[in-house]
Order: structure tokens, then C-alpha cells, then sequence
């Protein structure tokens, strides 16, 4: 008889650790996907931004508002990786503003293009805080996946690992300072 009340007592153990386990690692892919729409809301941020600095940059403003708006529209749905693919092609966008801004001096003069300039830095910043927030929902996630014993019951269910959001090579090499 005590043998069985302590195997019983097992079983109620490793069950009560496996449905733990288990929720722990939903609400980690939970965490994740909230941040991955953090990622989206920063995006329609900066899209929404540079939508109005195209407005203020008028003879610009067609072609890049029709590619932005396409990016926008394709994005619902988009893996990890289609993010970065559109990220990039947003950065290109913001650095083309910046050299035609370069070109038209009286353009960087006026008050509105400062002040989205400004208001660009911000969404940048916003931006890559839910980049990181992002990355270090999935590292926690995808390391449930990996370690043992949780590595188990991630198995169990199926649980796949998550992507990070990664940095464009030319992003990670030294900025050149020319004066």
C-alpha cells in the first residue's frame, strides 16, 4: 500500500511539473509574439513618419510613399526575416531623405522638416527597443526549447525555435568619419 500512495505521489509530481512546464513555454511564445507585434507597431510608426516627411519633401514624394505604403500592406504576415527585408528597405528610404535634405538647404531650414527629423530620431529609438525587447523574449523562449528538462516537454508539443531579429551587415561594420 505505500508503495503505491508513493508512486502516486510521482505521478502527481511529474504531471503537476509537465503542465508547468508546458505553460511556461506558451507564455514565453505569448511574450514572443507580443513583441513581434511591438516590432509592427514600431514599424507603422516609422512608416507613418516618414510618410508625413515625404509630404513635407514634395517633388519625393510619390514614388517612395506608393513603395512604403506596398511594404506596409505586405507586411501583415511576414516572417522575421520579410521584416528585416522590409526594415532595410525603410532605412534606404530615411537615407535618401537625408541626401535630398542635403541637396536643398532651404528644405532643412523649415521648421516641420526639423522637427520630423527629430521626431525620426525617436521612432529609431522606439524601433530598436522593441528590436531588443523582441530578441530577448525569443532568447528566454528558445532556450526553454533547448535546455533540459524543459527540452522535453518543448518536444512533446512540437515547439519550434523563433528567429532573431538581426542587424544588416553594413549596420555592424565602423562608421567613417570623414571631415
Amino acid at each position: 500500500m505505500e508503495y503505491i500512495s508513493i508512486i502516486v505521489w510521482v505521478i502527481i509530481v511529474i504531471v503537476v511539473w509537465y503542465i508547468t512546464t508546458l505553460n511556461s513555454i506558451k507564455r514565453a511564445a505569448l511574450k514572443v509574439d507580443e513583441a513581434d507585434s511591438g516590432i509592427d507597431v514600431a514599424l507603422t510608426k516609422r512608416y507613418d513618419v516618414l510618410t508625413k516627411m515625404l509630404d513635407t519633401v514634395k517633388g519625393y514624394q510619390q514614388y517612395e510613399k506608393s513603395t512604403l505604403t506596398e511594404m506596409i500592406q505586405l507586411r501583415n504576415g511576414m516572417s522575421i526575416s520579410e521584416k528585416n527585408q522590409a526594415n532595410k528597405a525603410m532605412d534606404q528610404m530615411t537615407n535618401n531623405i537625408r541626401v535630398l535634405a542635403e541637396a536643398y538647404p532651404e528644405l532643412r531650414a523649415n521648421v516641420a522638416f526639423v522637427k520630423l527629423q527629430d521626431t525620426i530620431a525617436d521612432v529609431e529609438e522606439h524601433l530598436q527597443a522593441a528590436r531588443r525587447l523582441y530578441n530577448a523574449n525569443v532568447n528566454t523562449y528558445n532556450s526553454k526549447l533547448v535546455v533540459f528538462p524543459s527540452s522535453i516537454v518543448a518536444h512533446s508539443m512540437g515547439a519550434m525555435k523563433r528567429d532573431l531579429f538581426v542587424a544588416d551587415d553594413e549596420k555592424r561594420q565602423d562608421v567613417e568619419m570623414r571631415f
